[in-house]
């Protein structure tokens, strides 16, 4: 069994930034950008902000949070930005042009993108767990986050989603907690290249696919990844890791699967049902088994709880301790998130943006009964154009005969992204495969044609990234159906 190296080492406990100074987020609401503020608020500096969200009005709560927590938040229009000393934060969505950008130059501030500041605390954390892979690093980061908390190693963590076992009723937006022990966990993103800057104790890669990049590209990245670190956790299942591991050969490696029972961690003996699933867990090299109960459903959990438990492992946890720790995993917010049910109709919220994302959420509800409502909204022009083949083969297989997909034009904040692409291509391809497929202008058209659709019996599946206002589309949804005369 490999462990991460916890002894002979320099680095402090806690990770520590380059710059001591004030911080400014350009972008604060962002998923990776918000629990990263968190965390360099929480380890004493001072952080300020600002979101075009903000501007427009949209999701105030996560802005009335970030201010709660002491966090100065102003328009995105450069007058948050009054002294040098300031550290500009940016993510890849903000462009040169933006007022902030601007101001911090003229100013003379230093300046930083989001993967570089995180990269500065996986890198110097005494034992870091990064996450990558196409799919699953949300699920998989809190799966572990969980377990390290429950077992009492006190982790800071770094997620792109909120983990709602930490929510709590002045802590909702639970993307990010701070502890006080050694190990810092965090997912860690390749759509930018960015995976490149990581040099963690233990890698995790659940799965490699076409998302962002080109597979040569991705391959590359990953191998990087994974070669870098101490330990590497890989995921047997999929095609493209299976090859990666026995190409790189990690003296280190700890492998998982469902289905080869030859990886170190393996299950057997598995019941699948409507709310969760358990199985038996079996460590290959001490040959101990632990059954498990999974409260999240879905094979894709499944394999996410196994990369958990053998990073669990890799931290010096005992099965059983991982095992009885993630029984209680309550899950992520937006992945097949039961908003409610109504009327005998029920609506979900699911982050679901790419083929592999999308394909396991539809494998899963096909598990039990109910026509698919499938509302999807694109999150971005880009995508549409790297992977418009791939989404239309993933909806031609994965619909079933009465189930419809509905899809609005890409989500879009602004910035000069080319828009000769939309929606209707996917809608056209997949009904031209003989699905039941249409494309709409707006949202709003989306929403009147989900409930003049719904009948008891329904399952309304909201599912996109990239968008906070996707949850309060679901949940009008569903106060809509209640109404519904039948």
């Amino acid at each position: 069994m490999s462990t991460a190296e916890t002894s002979d080492s320099t680095s402090a406990s806690a990770p520590t930034l380059a710059h001591t100074g004030p911080y400014f987020f350009c972008g604060i609401g962002g998923s990776g950008m918000l629990p990263l503020a968190l965390i360099v608020k929480a380890r004493g500096y001072d952080v300020e902000g600002s979101d075009r969200s903000l501007d427009a009005g949209r999701t105030s709560g996560k802005f009335d949070f970030l201010r709660a927590r002491g966090i100065r938040l102003h328009s995105q229009d450069g007058s948050g930005l009054t002294n040098k000393s300031q550290l500009l934060v940016t993510s890849a969505a903000v462009e040169d042009t933006v007022p902030d950008v601007v101001t911090a130059r003229a100013l003379g501030c230093a300046e930083v993108k989001r993967p570089q500041l995180l990269a500065q605390l996986v890198n110097s954390a005494k034992i870091s767990v990064a996450v990558g892979g196409t799919s699953g690093k949300s699920t998989t980061t809190g799966m572990i986050a969980w377990i390290l908390y429950a077992t009492r190693r006190d982790p800071t963590v770094m997620n792109g989603a909120v983990m709602k076992n930490f929510v709590a009723g002045d802590f909702p937006f639970a993307s990010a907690i701070v502890g006080e022990g050694d190990i810092f966990v965090s997912e860690v993103d390749e759509s930018d290249g960015s995976i490149a800057l990581y040099q963690p104790t233990i890698a995790v890669l659940n799965n490699i696919a076409l998302d962002h990049k080109s597979m040569d590209e991705l391959r590359r990245l990953f191998t990087d990844f994974v070669s870098k670190a101490q330990v590497a956790i890989l995921n047997l299942d999929n095609d493209e890791t299976r090859a990666l591991a026995s190409q790189v050969k990690h003296p280190n490696a700890l492998t998982y699967s469902l289905t080869d029972t030859d990886a170190d961690f393996s299950i057997s003996d598995l019941i699948t049902q409507a709310d969760g699933q358990s199985c038996m867990v079996t460590e290959k090299s001490t040959g101990e088994r632990q059954r498990i109960c999974l409260q999240t459903p879905g094979r894709h959990n499944l394999s996410n709880g196994l990369a958990a438990i053998a990073t669990a492992r890799a931290c010096g946890l005992s099965l059983r301790e991982a095992t009885t720790a993630l029984m209680n995993f309550v899950g992520i917010r937006r992945r097949l998130e039961v908003v409610g049910t109504a009327k005998d109709i029920t609506v979900i919220d699911d982050f679901g943006h790419n083929p592999d994302k999308i394909a396991a959420t539809l494998s899963t509800l096909h598990q039990f009964a109910g026509r698919l409502l499938v509302m999807w909204q694109p999150h971005g022009y880009g995508p549409i154009r790297q992977m418009k083949d791939q989404l239309i083969e993933m909806f031609a297989r994965e619909l079933g005969p009465q189930d419809v997909l509905l899809m609005p034009e890409p989500a879009y904040f602004g910035g000069t992204v080319d828009r000769s692409m939309g929606s209707s291509l996917i809608a056209e391809g997949v009904t031209a495969r003989g699905k039941n497929s249409q494309s709409f202008p707006d949202r709003d058209t989306c929403g009147d044609r989900l409930v003049e659709l719904a009948n008891p019996g329904d399952v309304i599946v909201v599912m996109g990234a990239r968008d906070d206002t996707l949850s309060e589309f679901a949940a009008d949804v569903l106060k809509r159906v209640g109404d519904k005369e039948f």
